[in-house]
């Protein structure tokens, strides 16, 4: 039953299981780092999702989708940062309504669409790369969009932790009073950090729907966008980890599909929530990380 699994296809699948939630939580784990919790990644997600693959199907052009995708993200993220950083709403409480929001605005959106297939996006020319055995099919015959997210990971690695403008972030999250009394304008840093999660949890969405799922259909994003936000905390805030954590969620999804294909005598049910307990367990057993000092709270520079 096991022996039907081809090992190298389950490794080189888990790398695309894994993308959307890359994005997403590299997304997220910015605004988190300064000092943000912006609790509508789901609601971005979809918005991207539905935005890139109508901009996609009415162009022919997967790669206008995703850059429509990306801004649909960013402007459900900015009406986030209008309202938690001009009008001081609650964080947690405009992030759940923007998920609604978001939701059916998707569901809107998406009712003239469902069943219409996307214009497929090509694997990444490698050459020679695509043959090695073992690493060529694992490593090197993927779209350009796996090895983007992981690009944009490496590059948020080195702004945190190699420029100016990531200790300036950093510094946000942690002290915003600090910072503000420093000369740094708290408000702009978080609202750039805002926009740049929504554009980065809208190319997360737009890969379920482009890629993975290449037609719409409502709620595609199945909870991916709470998935994103666990995958942060369990990293606690550090690129790197982020990485490995949604490579493990998206092992496990696609361990599930696997065993379900092999008949593995499991109850299906079971078999589809497990790759949510698994990112629980390990939430639990291996989250330990020291969070930004003013996550989630408000700023006001007349205080």
């Amino acid at each position: 039953m096991f022996g039907s699994i081809d090992p190298l296809l389950l490794l080189a699948s888990l790398m695309v299981a894994a993308t959307p939630i890359v994005f997403a939580a590299i997304g997220e784990l910015v605004v988190e780092r300064a000092g943000v919790l912006n609790l509508g990644v789901e609601g971005m997600m979809i918005t991207g999702a539905v935005c890139g693959f109508i901009v996609a199907v009415q162009t022919g052009s997967p790669l206008l989708g995703f850059a429509g995708a990306a801004v649909g993200g960013a402007a459900l993220s900015l009406l986030f940062a209008a309202l938690t950083q001009y009008l001081l709403s609650n964080q947690v409480a405009t992030g759940l309504a923007l998920t609604l929001f978001g939701l059916g605005l998707a569901s809107l959106l998406g009712q003239g669409w469902v069943g219409i297939r996307a214009p497929s996006v090509p694997d990444l020319p490698l050459g020679p790369l695509r043959d090695i055995p073992v690493l060529g099919p694992v490593l090197f015959r993927h779209d350009p969009m796996v090895y983007l997210g992981l690009l944009v990971c490496l590059g948020v690695w080195w702004f945190l932790n190699r420029t100016r403008g990531g200790l300036i972030l950093r510094a946000v999250g942690d002290n915003h009073d600090a910072a503000h009394a420093l000369g740094y304008r708290v408000v702009r840093v978080r609202v750039l950090a805002i926009l740049f999660g929504g554009a980065m949890a809208g190319l997360g969405g737009a890969y379920l729907s482009l890629v993975r799922v290449p037609t719409w259909t409502d709620g595609i994003t199945a909870g991916a966008g709470w998935i994103a936000l666990a995958i942060v905390v369990f990293a606690s805030w550090r690129p790197g980890r982020l990485v490995i954590g949604a490579y493990l969620f998206g092992g496990v999804a696609q361990l599930q599909l696997n065993l379900q294909a092999a008949g593995v005598r499991v109850p299906v049910e079971i078999l589809s929530m497990s790759p949510y307990i698994a990112t629980i367990l390990v939430l639990v057993l291996l989250s330990a990380g020291r969070a930004p000092g003013c996550l989630g709270r408000s700023f006001h520079a007349a205080r």
